[in-house]
């Protein structure tokens, strides 16, 4: 397994052999590019991170998820989990955080572990995803893209509370 990266390595660069690519060059230019993309991206990751660390810290994120966890039951997910959901979209680290919780508190094999782990397996990390591509693709208007992975996301954390609970 420790050499999966290496013979990858290996592999590209006798592929730029033989297209006669100048291998390093093109190197070069894509970590120069990707210089440029981390900067572009830069603003847009501050103003999510502080935003998640401003509602945290204010503890208004525990009024919107007592608020939450009714309708959120309703669906079929427990209560315990509904912070997932919320900050997953937000936040890797975070939701990494709640998960490494929810583990402790109820198990890796308890119906809200399990839950936990589905929900962190099939969402993503919408806002921070949206921003990386829409700045380096220069997208001023995003149009429905966000709402749309924000929908699936809760789809995707109920179907999988729904799954759990069946299997």
């Amino acid at each position: 397994m420790n050499y999966v990266v290496p013979v990858a390595l290996i592999l590209v660069f006798i592929y730029g052999l033989i297209k006669k690519v100048n291998v390093y060059d093109s190197f070069v230019l894509g970590a120069k590019k990707s210089f440029d993309l981390s900067l572009s991206v830069f603003p847009y990751l501050a103003a999510m991170f502080i935003m998640v660390n401003c509602l945290r810290a204010s503890g208004l994120d525990f009024y919107i998820i007592r608020f939450l966890s009714p309708p959120f039951k309703l669906l079929g997910v427990p209560s315990e989990v509904v912070e997932l959901m919320l900050l997953r979209p937000f936040s890797g680290s975070g939701s990494l955080a709640i998960l490494t919780d929810v583990y402790k508190q109820y198990g890796v094999d308890s119906y809200v572990g399990r839950c936990a782990s589905v929900i962190m397996g099939s969402s993503e990390t919408v806002f921070y995803v949206a921003s990386v591509y829409f700045a380096g693709t220069r997208v001023k208007r995003t149009g429905f893209a966000v709402p749309i992975a924000l929908f699936c996301n809760l789809v995707g954390g109920v179907a999988a509370c729904l799954l759990c609970k069946v299997i």
